[in-house]
């Protein structure tokens, strides 16, 4: 018999600055490894106002990683010191393995009305492929395929396979599944996982009731823990649900939808040294990376190869 998956941590994002000056919500981050391996992190940056975006993120390296970025509305200009440029547009999706290095830059632009909607997720790659070639994976959004699922939910499959369907997004080390799901009121939707994978859950619209738990759910916002003392409480726009292990998860409604990102991933079960957009096993590793930073000897590779 299939073995539910239990909430075991409710965070609420929080209001932070990144780039030069971008202001954006993170789900999770630095301080919360190695509780989502083989995930590092998790930005929303949904805005409608230009100001707080438009300045985006200039120039910086990235090693030891692998960056997925998923536009809802708006524009996205991204170029790198390679000389790869281009536009990440409403519904497209971009995965890109730093691996030994690339430094670029990435420009939000929003859209015609000054929205900006998107998301931004870390994924740490193993020691073994730390120094990998860097690649890129441009996925427009005529390429995501929509499946319908139990419970009558549409759900967006851009990596991983649900029903038989295959999202674009493929041959990633951490094996991940990443789907954009929509369960409309009063309905229930069952989806199967791997045991052993970490499971996460980020609601961007409505809100949801995850694993049946009708309890009190608990959330952190600025380091101090809060309490929904509702019998009824239910995850909302801008909380985080990652959940224990289990064979499978499960969204139920009521009388409002939920939308949400459910994304998954092989843990990797090695040690972390991160500084800033660098992430890698040992400090004397990250030393590394930061003296070839000085002495212009970072770069590895002519080009980042497209896929």
């Amino acid at each position: 018999m299939a073995r539910t998956r239990q909430i075991r941590k409710v965070i609420r994002s929080k209001p932070t600055l990144e780039g030069a000056g971008v202001h954006l919500h993170r789900a999770f981050g630095y301080s919360e490894v190695p509780l989502f391996d083989p995930f590092l992190l998790l930005d929303d940056f949904r805005s409608d106002e230009p100001r707080h975006f438009l300045k985006g993120f200039p120039w910086h390296p990235h090693r030891g990683i692998e960056t997925v970025t998923y536009v809802l509305t708006g524009d996205v200009e991204h170029g790198d010191s390679m000389g790869n440029k281009g536009v990440i547009g409403s519904g497209d999706v971009q995965w890109m393995t730093a691996g030994s290095g690339i430094i670029h830059q990435e420009m939000p632009k929003g859209d015609s009305k000054g929205r900006m909607y998107g998301f931004q997720l870390w994924a740490n790659l193993p020691a073994s492929h730390k120094m990998m070639e860097p690649r890129y994976r441009g996925i427009t959004a005529t390429e995501i395929p929509t499946v319908t699922a139990s419970g009558n939910a549409a759900v967006k499959v851009i990596a991983g396979t649900l029903d038989g369907t295959t999202g674009p997004v493929r041959d990633i080390v951490t094996d991940p599944e990443y789907l954009d799901v929509t369960v409309p009121a009063h309905s229930e939707f069952t989806h199967a996982t791997i045991p052993g994978h970490t499971v996460l859950a980020y609601v961007i619209e409505g809100k949801g009731l995850f694993c049946k738990e009708k309890i009190p759910l608990s959330y952190e916002v600025e380091g101090t823990n809060y309490f929904d003392m509702r019998k009824d409480a239910f995850a909302d726009n801008g909380t985080l649900v990652l959940f224990g292990d289990g064979h499978e998860v499960v969204a139920s409604t009521e009388d409002d939808p939920v939308r949400f990102l459910l994304v998954s991933g092989k843990p990797i079960g090695e040690p972390v040294a991160w500084y800033g957009p660098i992430v890698m096993n040992t400090q004397k590793e990250l030393q590394i990376a930061f003296a070839e930073l000085d002495s212009n000897t970072f770069i590895k590779q002519k080009s980042a190869r497209s896929t």
